[in-house]
C-alpha cells in the first residue's frame, strides 16, 4: 500500500528526533570522558578513605609513593562506565519521558510536571542493570589487597566470571538500584526549575544550567545518597567468599570500621561533592546548550 502525506510527516518527525538525540549522545559521552579522566585521581583518594578509612593527607601519600604509574590503575571500567552513562542518561530519560507523555497526558493520572521525575526513576533502574559490572570491576582493582592475586584487569574478569552473578558481577545491585534511582529521579526533577530559577535572576543560560548539576548534584545527591555509596564499595571491593547481603554488610561497616561514627561514614565527602560537581556541572551545562538549539 502506498504512504500517504501522514507518513512522510512522520518520517520527518523521526528524522529531526533522530538527529537532536545524537549529538546529545555525543556530548554527554564526551564530557564525561574528559570529566572521567580529570578527576580520576580525585575518586582515587575518596575510595582510599572509604574502604581503608584514611585521611586525606595519608590517601595522598600513599598514591605518590606508588607512582604516576598505578596512580591511572583501574581507570579503564569507570572511563567506560562514565562514558556509556554519559551517552545513554539523557537518550533513556528522553525515551521514558516521551513514553509516559503519550500514555499519561490524555487520562492526566501523572502531572506533566513530576513526569521528568518518575522517567528519571526508570533511568536509573536501567543504569544500575547496566553499569553495576563495571562499578564491581573497578572497585576490585581499587582495591590494594588485589594487587598480588589479581594484577590485571583480563584476571579481574575471569575470577567474576567464575562467580554467581550474585557474588561476582552484580554483587551490592540492590544498594545500587536505589542509589542511582533515587539519585536520577531527583537529578531530572530539579534540573530544569532549577536552572528556570537561576535565569530568572540573570544569570547566562550556560552559567545556570553549570550552576544547576553543580547544586543537584552535591545538595541534593551526593549528601544524603553517599552512605549507599561507602556500602557499595566495601561490598565490592572484595572477591573472597559470599557476599553478607545488604543488612549484613551495612552491620559490619557500622558497628566494624565506622565505629557508629556519622563523621567516619562521610569521610571522603567532600571530594566526592567537588568530583561530582565538575562532572555534572559540565554534563548538565552542555546538554542544555545543545538542547536549547
Amino acid at each position: 500500500m502506498g504512504r500517504g502525506p501522514g507518513h512522510n510527516h512522520e518520517d520527518h518527525v523521526l528524522r529531526t528526533n533522530t538527529m537532536v538525540w545524537l549529538p546529545s549522545f555525543l556530548h554527554g559521552g564526551t564530557s564525561s570522558l574528559v570529566s572521567t579522566l580529570t578527576t580520576f585521581p580525585i575518586y582515587k583518594i575518596v575510595f582510599r578513605q572509604q574502604f581503608h578509612s584514611t585521611v586525606v593527607s595519608q590517601a595522598i601519600g600513599q598514591l605518590r609513593k606508588e607512582g604516576f604509574l598505578k596512580l591511572y590503575r583501574g581507570v579503564v571500567p569507570p572511563l567506560l562506565m562514565k562514558t556509556l552513562n554519559g551517552t545513554l542518561l539523557f537518550g533513556i530519560h528522553d525515551t521514558f519521558l516521551h513514553c509516559l507523555s503519550s500514555i499519561t497526558n490524555p487520562c492526566g493520572v501523572i502531572p506533566l510536571s513530576t513526569l521528568p521525575a518518575v522517567a528519571g526513576l526508570g533511568t536509573g533502574m536501567v543504569e544500575a542493570l547496566v553499569f553495576t559490572p563495571f562499578e564491581r570491576v573497578q572497585n576490585v582493582l581499587q582495591n590494594g589487597g588485589n594487587d598480588r592475586s589479581l594484577p590485571t584487569l583480563r584476571s579481574v574478569l575471569a575470577r567474576l566470571r567464575a562467580e554467581r552473578l550474585g557474588s561476582g558481577y552484580y554483587r551490592a545491585f540492590i544498594p545500587i538500584l536505589a542509589r542511582n534511582s533515587l539519585g536520577s529521579c531527583i537529578y531530572f526533577g530539579l534540573k530544569d526549575p532549577i536552572s528556570a530559577a537561576l535565569r530568572e535572576k540573570g544569570l547566562p543560560p550556560m552559567a545556570s544550567s553549570f550552576l544547576s548539576g553543580m547544586v543537584i548534584s552535591s545538595m541534593a545527591i551526593n549528601l544524603p545518597l553517599y552512605p549507599l555509596s561507602v556500602l557499595v564499595v566495601n561490598m565490592q571491593a572484595g572477591v573472597v567468599g559470599e557476599a553478607a547481603g545488604v543488612r549484613g554488610s551495612w552491620k559490619a561497616l557500622w558497628e566494624g570500621q565506622l565505629k557508629r561514627s556519622i563523621p567516619l561514614l562521610y569521610r571522603g565527602g567532600s571530594l566526592v561533592i567537588l568530583r561530582s560537581c565538575i562532572s555534572w556541572g559540565i554534563t548538565t551545562a552542555l546538554y542544555d546548550r545543545h538542547s536549547a538549539h
